[in-house]
């Protein structure tokens, strides 16, 4: 599926794209807020600026995405793929990110305030103490250096 189709439907009142395949595709700035991505493959999408507000991506491949300064609060992404992404300046706040594979990812600036990030994978990953700190759960996470999460 291309981007142009999926906003067409989306704009239509579709909300389930579940196992979509958007690989590559040019989602920046879509407003996409509470749309249903589980599953689906967004491996180097550009979705810079986009709004995901309450978005269902649980299991999706956002490996090497673009997500900087989108909206994804509220988010399930428990078990996605996001590895190497951009998420530099995203809100993340209240998100799932429950099991997500974050290795690499760039959160620089981003906004985790009562993130979900049990049993995450952060090793390698742009982040700071103080961003961490904002998150609600790091319970047995692995955190940029390799050490695991407290409770």
């Amino acid at each position: 599926m291309d981007a142009r189709t999926l906003i067409k439907m989306y704009n239509a009142g579709t909300r389930d794209f579940s196992r979509a395949d958007l690989k590559g595709a040019d989602l920046r700035e879509a407003n996409l807020w509470w749309i249903d991505l589980e599953s689906a493959n967004l491996s180097g999408a550009d979705l810079v600026g986009a709004n995901l507000k309450g978005a269902n991506l649980i299991g999706a491949n956002l490996s090497g995405a673009s997500l900087d300064a989108a909206d994804l609060s509220g988010a399930a992404l428990f078990g996605a793929d996001l590895r190497e992404a951009d998420l530099r300046r995203t809100n993340l706040s209240t998100a799932d990110l429950g099991r997500a594979d974050l290795a690499g990812a760039n959160l620089a600036g981003a906004n985790l305030e009562k993130a979900d990030l049990r049993e995450a994978n952060l090793r390698g990953a742009q982040v700071t103490s103080e961003q961490l700190a904002q998150a609600n759960l790091l319970q047995g996470a692995i955190l940029p250096d390799g050490t695991r999460g407290e409770e």
